[in-house]
């Protein structure tokens, strides 16, 4: 029997455990690990680069305990919407938190969607050389006071239009009933499971251990270079491994959240983690790290996964490997879509966000404004350079999400300590300290740093502008006195 969720109105509670941490497994095993692999070799300088998964891994665990306690005591749709509204008032700051939240998640989330729509075009690039032309490419600089230039580079290219295909394929299948959605996750999961073992066993069954841990000379000195590379590493690590809270997006479509949310979080990140980890390994015993590293700047980084399995099989098997990995990142794509959806849609709702998003299907109750809106935005980012989708969307949700997140889930232990908690955070606040020390390494532990940040900046200083202009017409908080 289907559960309605009296929190989100009209959402069928449809979603069991198999299903939810399907879909997380899918939105963090996108195309991101079979692209990044040489990133992190190559800020490391070596195969001591393992470490940017390990602490990238325990950093997303501390966090994955954060995103559990909330998500079992508020099962909601919405995540973190939910969650800074209700920790920090929600008639109060919490409006503007919130709002702040949603509002940054308009661009966050359709960067994350765009990086898996290029990351599948670029990988496709390996089958069809000519995606890789370029029609057109230009930097841009936006003089901007106090923080100087904003810069991005547009690079449109015969796979750019792949990538603006990938979300619109996305968004259609998606365009359906929940209880239809969460079948397909779990087929599309099985294809994502698949490519990641087949790559695993073929790395393993070849392998050689002096290869892939052929340190070079200094490779632990814990000098400058070390803990730059190491932030540079676990920024990477970390958007790799990001999705296992998107189960928390679509809590009010969740059975038995109390008990299903902290699991599926869990669960995955365990799963994932072990996955990325015996597989870098294993490719790291095939191709000498040299090799990857010198391929971080060129073509062949797009494709390491083919090129590895063409190496150790023939053309054939380069062939059949990037189709289940261009598979894998669509998976993730629609897992991002379906997820981030709800967001808008819970915040509009509840008269926090703008109100043509709390639309729904009329006959397969979805979120459909909200489906498209997120579709279009994240079609438009497809333009963006990879590198620069990946680092912006890291860095603005870390400042603007994560870190208030966290602290949140302390403050709402104190203001509400008898909160009925289904789920309690291992040893509380630990966790939760290592979790917010953690981002802010990652956060500015890195070379040019500063740029990414400007990002996030300018997205607050313009958020908190259209709020405060909202809540002064609407006579909402600071202005309900």
């Amino acid at each position: 029997m289907q559960e309605i969720d009296n929190a989100s109105p009209h959402l069928i509670r449809g979603v069991g455990l198999a299903s939810a941490t399907s879909l997380n497994m899918i939105d963090m095993i996108g195309v991101g690990p079979f692209i990044t692999i040489p990133l992190i070799i190559a800020a490391m300088g070596g195969p001591q680069a393992i470490l940017g998964w390990i602490f990238g891994a325990a950093l997303v665990i501390c966090d994955g305990l954060v995103w559990a306690e909330l998500g079992a005591a508020m099962p909601g749709s919405g995540g973190s919407y939910r969650y800074l509204k209700a920790i920090y008032d929600p008639a109060k700051l919490g409006k503007f938190m919130s709002f702040l939240f949603i509002w940054q998640l308009t661009f966050s989330a359709p960067l994350s969607i765009a990086s898996g729509c290029v990351g599948l075009s670029q990988y496709v690039a390996y089958l069809f050389p000519h995606l890789g032309s370029v029609f057109l490419q230009k930097d841009l600089h936006v003089p901007l006071p106090i923080l100087g230039s904003l810069d991005a580079s547009i690079v449109i290219t015969a796979g750019t239009f792949v990538a603006m295909s990938t979300c619109l394929v996305a968004v259609l299948l998606l365009y359906r009933k929940i209880t239809v959605i969460a079948k397909l996750s779990e087929y599309l999961w099985v294809g994502v499971i698949l490519t990641v073992v087949w790559i695993i066993v073929s790395g393993v069954s070849h392998f050689d251990s002096q290869r892939a841990f052929s340190f070079p000379a200094g490779a632990f000195s814990l000098n400058a270079n070390f803990f730059t590379g190491l932030g540079a590493g676990m920024l990477v690590a970390v958007y790799d491994y990001w999705g296992y809270y998107n189960v928390c997006f679509f809590g009010g479509e969740v059975k038995e959240p109390g008990r299903t949310i902290p699991r599926a979080i869990l669960y995955s990140i365990l799963l994932v983690a072990l996955m990325y980890l015996v597989m870098n390994i294993s490719i790291l015993g095939v191709i000498p790290w040299q090799e990857l590293s010198d391929s971080a700047s060129s073509d062949a980084r797009k494709y390491v996964i083919s090129v590895f399995m063409e190496r150790l099989y023939g053309p054939w098997a380069g062939s059949v490997a990037t189709g289940l990995i261009a598979w894998t990142a669509f998976a993730s794509v629609f897992s991002l879509l379906l997820g981030y959806s709800r967001v808008p849609f819970t915040a509009a709702v509840e008269g926090d966000y703008f109100k043509v998003f709390s639309r729904i299907h009329p006959e397969h109750r979805f979120p459909n404004v909200s489906l498209l809106m997120l579709g279009f935005v994240a079609m438009l980012f497809c333009l963006l350079r990879l590198a620069d989708i990946i680092a912006a969307l890291v860095v603005i949700r870390i400042l603007v999400q994560f870190l208030a997140q966290i602290a949140g889930v302390i403050v709402l232990r104190i203001r509400k300590p008898d909160l009925p908690r289904p789920f309690k955070m291992w040893l509380y606040p630990l966790p939760a300290v290592v979790a917010f020390l953690g981002f802010l390494y990652v956060l500015v532990m890195r070379k040019n740093f500063v740029k990414e940040i400007k990002y996030a900046v300018v997205l607050i200083v313009a958020g908190t502008i259209i709020y405060v202009i909202r809540a002064w017409r609407r006579r909402s908080w600071p202005f309900d006195i």
